[in-house]
């Protein structure tokens, strides 16, 4: 099968109360990739956005 952080979240799901951090790596990973997405597209925004480009050059 192909690795991914939700197969691999699934599978330590069983294992959970013995060996906790199974479940803990895929997890900070799939936070972090969210986190860096959510920042990536606000900076997005803030850069492409007409209306806050216009207020920065007033400002």
């Amino acid at each position: 099968p192909t690795p991914s952080w939700g197969r691999m979240l699934q599978e330590s799901q069983e294992l959970l109360f013995s060996t906790p951090r199974l479940a803990l790596w895929p997890g900070v990973a799939i936070a972090l990739a969210v986190l860096g997405f959510n920042l990536l597209g606000d900076g997005l925004r803030d850069y492409l956005d007409p209306k806050l480009r216009r207020i920065r050059a007033e400002g």
